[in-house]
């Protein structure tokens, strides 16, 4: 067993603010842009007029174009302070937005493994972002490596100055620590989801979310599978009574408005620490990956306490049922009939739509403590990765909150897309012998169908949003941006930007 998480940890580089390129910096990171007639470099003041010309020189002789997260390395000239020049491409310059160098930074970042000071200009276009991208550009998670591999994983880059004009004031310190605090709260969400289910169980994810809360400040209360059992949480019994480490479910709460009038909102997350499909069993072909299938919780708990961190004005508990989904002698069957907490009777059709399952009972459990807002996350079905790919969430829920979610999203990078709740899909989820089956007759619209199935459970009166992230909580291709492969993070940053707007406009 590994030990608990820490809000301490770091997961990332150190960051740092510097007026000029110091001493110890061994490689200056640069953006270069696409221009008509030719790269152009974005420096600021770091480097004179003819060590740039130089630099560029340099740069266009070996192929350089500027095109997006395009990294190119030369030797610095004479002068300018480090050994070596590292030049990112950040695409056509009317084309740059705060996305675009939070990407390229994370390039740089990869691209930087061995290094230990780094310097850059990146960020005069956009501090906040270019310190989110080295930072979550440079996360390997490297827990288990008895050994480390020449040239495969070496340690990345250990620190980053950031050239501003002014690197004393308060304003340009609080968005670096910002920027800071938003980078850890994605790692740490990437670090659950790439620790394997040998060392993340139900009981041990709940012990490292509680060792989170509480040095946060935040109320933490753990179930286990007796206070569950007693309670009535069928769904989440039902998911979990088929393995020997049995479930979890953990209630986070952060109090950051004393007011009565002030907003607050439920967060919940699927918690499967590692999907089987239990007796409707997976294919062996990638089963692996499933040890991601926590995904929805992790980014659940990692929001909560960054939203602790930034001491945001709005209230927020979190809700997170955790379960490992087993075939045993013990596990649920399809055609069992379980009744969640609230009183739903569910007829199981398939164990491996079992998301839906221990959601449906933190809704409710969360729904009883009447938030204004709801948003639940979920890897929960592949139906998102067929209509909308490996990196758009997919958001559903009340027409109004949706939409909100989904532009929020977008204007910060995570890039969800709302989707829609056909209704004629609602009849598909009739049961002969419960309230409902957990799944449809047929495959057709299978991400809203698991949204009408979540929708069942949700208040009347509470503005929900549901955020299916299959494909984008996990990255198993080759790393991209500020993404490597494994857990990407995904979708922190849309839930602490959503808190942060429900703070500001209610």
């Amino acid at each position: 067993m590994s030990a608990a998480l820490s809000p301490v940890t770091p997961l990332g580089p150190a960051l740092a603010l510097a007026g000029k390129i110091s001493a110890r910096a061994e490689v200056l990171v640069i953006g270069l842009t696409a221009g008509p007639d030719g790269p152009e470099p974005s420096v600021g003041e770091a480097l004179d007029d003819a060590t740039v010309e130089a630099v560029l020189a340099h740069l266009t002789a070996v192929g350089a174009t500027g095109r997006p997260e395009e990294v190119t390395r030369v030797p610095a000239p004479e002068g300018a302070g480090v050994t070596s020049i590292l030049a990112v491409g950040l695409g056509k310059a009317d084309d740059v937005d705060a996305e675009q160098v939070r990407r390229s930074a994370g390039a740089a970042a990869r691209a930087l493994t061995g290094t230990g000071t780094a310097a850059t200009t990146l960020s005069s276009l956009d501090l906040g972002a270019a310190a989110e991208g080295f930072y979550l550009g440079a996360y390997a998670f490297t827990s288990y490596k008895s050994k480390s591999v020449p040239g495969a994983d070496g340690q990345p880059v250990a620190r980053v100055e950031f050239l501003v004009e002014s690197p004393r004031t308060k304003a340009v310190k609080d968005v670096l620590a910002r920027a800071l605090a938003i980078g850890e709260a994605v790692a740490t969400a990437r670090e659950f989801v790439n620790t394997p289910p040998s060392h993340l169980f139900p009981a041990e994810f709940a012990a490292r979310a509680k060792t989170l809360g509480t040095e946060a400040g935040l109320k933490v209360q753990v179930l286990d599978e007796k206070a569950l059992d007693k309670a009535g949480y069928g769904g989440i019994m039902g998911v979990g009574k088929g393995s020997s480490r049995l479930p979890r479910l953990v209630r986070m709460t952060y109090t950051g408005a004393a007011r009565k009038s002030a907003p607050s909102v439920a967060l919940v997350g699927k918690g499967v620490t590692f999907d089987t499909g239990g007796i409707s069993i997976k294919p062996a072909a990638g089963m692996e990956a499933m040890t991601s299938d926590m995904g929805g919780a992790a980014a659940v708990i990692a929001t909560v306490v960054l939203a602790a961190k930034l001491g945001l004005k709005v209230n927020v508990t979190a809700t997170v049922p955790m379960a490992e989904n087993m075939p045993s002698s013990t596990a649920q069957r399809p055609g069992d009939v379980l009744t969640q907490y609230g009183g739903t009777t569910v007829e199981v059709i398939n164990t491996d739509a079992e998301g839906r399952l221990i959601l449906a009972d933190a809704i409710v459990r969360a729904c009883e403590d009447k938030p204004d807002y709801l948003i639940d996350t979920a890897t929960l079905t592949g139906a998102q990765m067929v209509a909308l790919g490996n990196r758009t969430p997919g958001v559903m829920g009340t027409d109004e909150f949706r939409d909100r979610v989904a532009r929020i999203s977008q204007e910060i990078g995570e890039n969800a897309w709302a989707m829609p709740m056909p209704a004629e899909l609602r009849a598909d989820l009739n049961s002969k012998v419960a309230d409902l089956a957990n799944v449809t007759n047929h495959r057709w619209g299978g991400m809203c169908a698991a949204a009408i199935f979540l929708r069942e459970f949700v208040a009347d009166d509470v503005q929900w949003a549901h955020i299916d992230v299959a494909g984008p909580a996990y990255n198993s291709g080759g790393p991209f941006g500020y993404t490597g492969k494994g857990g990407t993070g995904v979708p922190v940053r849309t839930m602490i930007a959503v808190l942060e707007d429900i703070a500001d406009n209610g």
